[in-house]
């Protein structure tokens, strides 16, 4: 019999013994390459079908020096970058808003990219949107994927009881205290003013920040702001161990997810991962985050 000089030999076999089991070279390679394949797909079915929907509420803690009393303790719901019609719609934005509501915050916060484009999308999802509810507001920003029809968008918004800043901001009253919320067009295709967004402002008052893109923080920082709180990146969306993020979209490449302190500033910046996907479906090492911020009146 011919021999196959891919067959590991076994020169201690007895008669009568079960001959082992061996690999020539091709099977070896051939069923190395089918775990490749099968762990891919695996992750690519986890990327896209799991990993998108388990979100991850983030829940932290901010003590802030010039936060007035009568707010100490105030919890803020943040979220971001949902991209309606793009994997996701209004049944995503009712569990959402469920969500938002068990956590029963004083202040919701939505930092920009309610849609991916077509503002249609956003019609089925005014309903359930009209149900957050939060005793000091419902605010909202627009973000560089919102300018395919940005009036329409930001009048949706609006029917559905969102207060959309752009270049604005309200005041907060509790307790007798007060504090301010400003918000600013979208650095990338709008047109952001700070000095706008200020006006009428006292520069001892505290101030919170909505900015869509996270990396605008370091021109933010020169202003009286004490939070910035943005969205845009989605974290990266795709991270790998001991990587981090793949790719990031331009406005943020320095700050990518998570509480930074900006500089030698007073101002703080929390980068929200999004709720939502775009360009890819996916999400690995990524998941979509609710956070929720307490603030505290600093003692120190």
């Amino acid at each position: 019999m011919k021999n196959d000089p891919d067959l590991t030999e076994v020169s201690d076999q007895k008669v009568g013994d079960k001959p082992p089991y061996t690999l020539t070279r091709r099977q070896f390679l051939k069923l190395s390459t089918s775990v490749l394949i099968g762990a891919g797909l695996a992750a690519g079915g986890y990327a896209s079908l799991l990993e998108p929907k388990m979100l991850e509420i983030i829940r932290i803690t901010l003590h802030q020096k010039r936060l007035p009393e009568a707010f100490d303790g105030m919890k803020i719901a943040h979220f971001s970058d949902l991209h309606l019609g793009f994997q996701t719609d209004a049944k995503d934005a009712k569990k959402i808003v469920s969500t938002i509501n068990r956590e029963r915050p004083d202040l919701i916060c939505f930092t920009g990219d309610m849609v991916d484009g077509p503002v249609d999308a956003m019609v089925e999802a005014v309903d359930p949107f009209s149900a957050l509810k939060a005793p000091l507001g419902v605010l909202s920003i627009v973000g560089n994927h919102d300018f395919d029809d940005v009036k329409r968008l930001i009048s949706l918004q609006e029917k559905a009881g969102f207060t959309v800043l752009r270049n604005e901001h309200m005041l907060l009253k509790r307790n007798g205290g007060h504090m301010a919320v400003a918000g600013l067009d979208d650095q990338l295709l709008g047109s952001p003013d700070p000095e706008k967004a200020l006006k009428g402002i006292p520069e001892k008052m505290y101030t919170l920040l909505m900015m869509h893109e996270p990396d605008y923080a370091d021109w933010a920082a020169q202003y009286h702001f004490d939070l910035q709180l943005s969205g845009h990146s989605h974290g990266g969306q795709i991270r790998l161990p001991w990587i981090g993020e793949v790719i990031t979209p331009p406005g943020s490449k320095k700050y990518v997810k998570g509480l930074y302190t900006i500089g030698n500033s007073r101002m703080s910046l929390y980068v929200n991962r999004g709720i939502g996907t775009t360009r890819l479906p996916f999400r690995f090492l990524c998941k979509p985050e609710l956070t929720i911020l307490t603030l505290r009146k600093s003692r120190i």
